[in-house]
């Protein structure tokens, strides 16, 4: 139940998805380069997260009609799937009297509350008076190991 656009919204649940891949893969790639030393390379990568953030939540801030939902979301526990990505199941509860859109802004921490990804996922189409699914996985392995934290930044329905 993931990745399909709103009918009604300029950009789409797929380009708020799409935006926040683009700044997660550059944080992947700041920390690539030769020759750097490791502090330049985090600060890199930090900037990078920094900035696919400010993206993400920019871009949720443009959904038309948006409301803001973050209440009527949750997360459950976070694991590890088979490649080594952290996921998280959303669950997303429609207090409304007609179907809806959610877009949830989901980041992942380590224990010390540093920033390691953020992801935006959609779950449509959810039934007045009814909850539905989502999962919610890092565009990347992450340091942290069982450690990694998440948290609901940011959720809109619509």
């Amino acid at each position: 139940m993931t990745g399909n656009a709103g009918s009604g919204n300029r950009f789409g649940a797929r380009g708020i998805a799409a935006t926040v891949l683009v700044g997660a893969l550059a944080v992947g790639a700041a920390g690539c380069s030769d020759g750097d030393s490791p502090s330049d390379a985090a600060s890199r990568a930090a900037s990078a997260v920094a900035s696919a953030t400010a993206r993400a939540g920019e871009k949720l801030d443009e959904i038309k009609g948006g409301i803001d939902a973050k209440g009527d979301v949750r997360l459950g526990d976070p694991s590890t799937d088979g490649d080594g990505r952290t996921t998280v199941k959303v669950t997303a509860e429609n207090t409304t009297d007609a179907a809806k859109t959610f877009a949830v802004q989901v980041t992942f921490k380590d224990g010390d509350g540093k920033l390691l990804d953020t992801v935006v996922v959609t779950i449509d189409d959810v039934p007045a008076g009814k909850s539905a699914d989502a999962t919610a996985r890092s565009t990347h392995k992450l340091d942290g190991g069982a450690d990694v934290r998440t948290n609901v930044t940011t959720a809109v329905r619509y």
